[in-house]
């Protein structure tokens, strides 16, 4: 078995796991299918673990759930520590949110995916003893030139030179959240553009990075196990991320201390996940900057994925159609 990085060693990812795992996120997207627009969104967001679930187990790798469904979801599949796959083929690190964006789903609303990012065993981090985490996307431009520790200001101002166009023209995507009034405004005072998400901060952090999208910069306060998911991604983009965890109160700053995370710390893309040998593979659910969402007709489903490998750094697209008959 080739590993991303041309390793013989049968302990590291395969590029081929890419496409097997593509298989577990369409299958997600499609159960979820019947729910879009519904108003049922843990109907959904069942379905889709279920589907995921039932795929993952047919994979020829073995997947420790670092990031899974977690407490927070009341999840009895994809927990955290759950160990996934067939038993045989490489160890690895893997994150799954089977709908980011179980809300937009609900509601029939634009960017909601089914994701999954894997890594190398051991490269990481679980941060879900604390769910939140304020974060700082962006592309290439970025690097070096952003830091979650300056105002949104100046963090606006050093990437449009950067990028070499007005502050007028940049855009940046914020979770619209009571939380976030304040930053709102000084991105507008800076004289930025906002582009709000109701939820899916994880599609919000690509399209920040990815190259020719609409938006420069994500930021703010979303789910840290997205935050984990996302930085697997920005390794194939070549982008800047940063986060810092953000407990609700005490005794979830205390649940973090206790687990070993520094609730002081600016967590950089090589703290978040080690290395360069990550995968992340998504399916659209609904429409999205990213990925068109699943479409039916007649008797065909037509889905469409990205893949993005750390160590080639690539995103290929797959647009798939699958016979209704094996499906709904």
């Amino acid at each position: 078995m080739v590993s991303l990085t041309g390793d013989l060693s049968p302990l590291r990812p395969d590029r081929n796991l890419a496409m097997e795992l593509v298989r577990a996120t369409e299958a997600a997207a499609i159960r979820a299918v019947p729910f879009i627009g519904r108003g049922a969104k843990e109907a959904a967001d069942g379905a889709a673990v279920d589907a995921m679930r039932a795929f993952l187990g047919t994979v020829s790798f073995q997947g420790r759930v670092v990031i899974g469904e977690g407490e927070k979801d009341n999840a009895p599949m994809l927990f955290n520590g759950e160990v996934v796959g067939t038993g045989t083929g490489p160890l690895c690190d893997i994150a799954v949110d089977p709908i980011d964006g179980t809300s937009l789903t609900a509601a029939g609303r634009q960017n909601a995916l089914s994701v999954i990012a894997v890594s190398d065993r051991g490269t990481m981090l679980d941060a879900s003893s604390v769910f939140y985490m304020d974060k700082l996307v962006t592309g290439p431009a970025g690097v070096g030139v952003v830091d979650i520790r300056k105002p949104v200001g100046e963090n606006i101002r050093n990437l449009a030179a950067a990028l070499g166009k007005p502050v007028d023209e940049i855009v940046v995507s914020v979770l619209n959240r009571p939380r976030h009034e304040k930053l709102i405004q000084e991105i507008r005072d800076a004289g930025a553009g906002t582009r709000l998400m109701s939820d899916g901060d994880v599609a919000g952090g690509i399209n920040a990075a990815r190259h020719g999208a609409r938006t420069d910069m994500c930021v703010g306060v979303g789910g840290s196990p997205e935050g984990i998911v996302t930085a697997c991604a920005i390794k194939a983009l070549g982008g800047h991320i940063q986060g810092r965890l953000w407990p609700r109160d005490d005794d979830e700053r205390q649940r973090g201390i206790d687990a070993g995370l520094d609730m002081d710390k600016i967590y950089e893309a090589d703290d978040l996940v080690k290395g360069d040998n990550t995968i992340f593979v998504a399916t659209g659910v609904t429409d999205g900057q990213l990925v068109a969402g699943v479409r039916r007709e007649a008797g065909y489903i037509y889905t469409e994925s990205v893949v993005l490998r750390g160590a080639s750094g690539t995103l290929r697209r797959i647009a798939s159609e699958h016979l209704v008959s094996k499906w709904l």
